[in-house]
């Protein structure tokens, strides 16, 4: 059933995961590494990598015999930490993304459209794990939704990089990842108090 107060959360939760305007710094990096970027194909894997996520990973889950509640609590503990490296301005996760491999091809830049660009900056190990920590939550289809509606947003600060960083400078850059930290870091401490009485209903 669609709600759209289901879809303004999801969607408000997965944006400040996503964080695209924080990770303009990074975009503009792939790009001066490629030379040039593909905007639709970078959204049209993520959005491919998150829908697959949504439909088959409680299955995955399921297989593997962890139910949803439980990892929405592991979610939860990860988006914390995310929340405390855009607050703190720390790094705690480290990903490697060089894209190992490449060479001065062609269809380089097409790469980098993938890897890094799709993966893991735009559909990351956060986004993943969110999408499924909603889903004990929320109905898929408000997921969807939401996600489908991130991918606006996204595709902008892609086509628009190099003039929101000049418009918002390293400052304003600044001042918008650790406010978006702040939410996140709520939003996380919501969905683990939410969750982990589930898992003890009798404590």
């Amino acid at each position: 059933m669609i709600d759209p107060g289901q879809i303004i959360k999801a969607f408000l939760i997965l944006f400040a995961v996503i964080d695209v305007v924080g990770s303009i710094p990074l975009v503009l990096q792939v790009r001066e590494k490629a030379g040039k970027i593909y905007p639709a194909r970078a959204v049209l894997v993520s959005l491919g990598i998150m829908i697959t996520f949504l439909f088959l990973g409680e299955g995955i889950l399921q297989l593997l015999g962890i139910d949803v509640r439980s990892f929405a609590v592991a979610g939860a503990l990860v988006l914390f930490f995310i929340a405390l490296e855009m607050i703190l301005g720390v790094r705690l996760f480290k990903e490697d993304l060089s894209a190992p491999g490449l060479t001065d091809g062609k269809d380089d830049n097409k790469v980098y459209s993938i890897v890094p660009l799709a993966f893991p900056v735009i559909a990351g190990a956060g986004s993943i794990t969110t999408i499924l920590s909603l889903r004990a939550e929320f109905d898929s289809i408000n997921i969807l939704i939401a996600i489908v509606l991130n991918m606006v947003p996204v595709t902008l600060v892609l086509l628009l990089t190099s003039r929101i960083e000049r418009l918002l400078g390293r400052v304003g850059l600044i001042v918008i990842k650790k406010a978006f930290g702040v939410i996140l870091l709520a939003i996380a401490v919501k969905l683990f108090a939410a969750n982990i009485t589930q898992l003890f209903p009798n404590g």
